[in-house]
């Protein structure tokens, strides 16, 4: 899988972050994992919320909100398993970051259409951040793990897109992802150096 030319990212992770953060502090990582999984199934209730009436969405996101959950069970499983518990919630810095380029205000349409995009970079970072987990780090459980989950996370990713090509009408949706990605490859510089999933 090609980052360029399926979740379209323009600053790919160096593998060093795995040899040089990561390894050093696993719970750390996997701490972090957790909560990351938990605040996605969060997002997904929020869109339930926010769209009753949009039956599609109110669907797919509750199917996700399940299976984002499930991933959480499964990283505090493997916690478990090590002898780590799960500590306090970890700020998000990334997601922060990203969250201010999203519309304020304007329409409802171009709200949804930004939450949606806002997700899919989420996710779609997230799919190539554990893309790189799985190939470089020197542990044979987590590196099988988080390959079964980059595949998890690039449908996640292909899903928001599709459900903001369909809802959208006046937004431009190619040209406001294209936006976000230059906005997030901005962004991404400054991160790539804390054994978090986003840092």
């Amino acid at each position: 899988m090609s980052e360029k030319t399926i979740l379209k990212l323009q600053l790919p992770t160096d593998p060093l972050w795995v040899k040089n953060v990561v390894e050093s502090n696993i719970e750390e990582l996997l701490t972090d994992h957790a909560y990351c999984e938990q605040k996605a199934a969060t997002n997904a209730i929020t869109l339930i919320i926010q769209n009753p009436n949009l039956s599609d969405i109110v669907q797919e996101m509750v199917a996700l909100a399940q299976e984002e959950l499930e991933h959480f069970k499964m990283v505090h499983a493997i916690m478990l398993k090590r002898g780590f518990t799960l500590g306090k919630e970890r700020r998000d810095n990334y997601v922060n970051e990203l969250r201010r380029f999203m519309i304020v205000g304007g329409g409802r349409e171009a709200q949804l259409i930004d939450r949606l995009l806002l997700s899919a970079m989420i996710e779609a970072r997230s799919c190539e951040r554990f893309k790189v987990l799985s190939e470089n780090i020197n542990d044979a459980e987590l590196a099988e793990f988080y390959h079964e989950l980059m595949i998890s996370e690039a449908t996640h990713y292909a899903m928001f897109i599709r459900l903001a090509k369909k809802h959208a009408v006046e937004v431009d949706v190619d040209a406001r992802w294209k936006e976000f990605l230059e906005f997030e490859a901005q962004v991404i510089q400054n991160y790539g150096k804390g054994e978090t999933i986003h840092g």
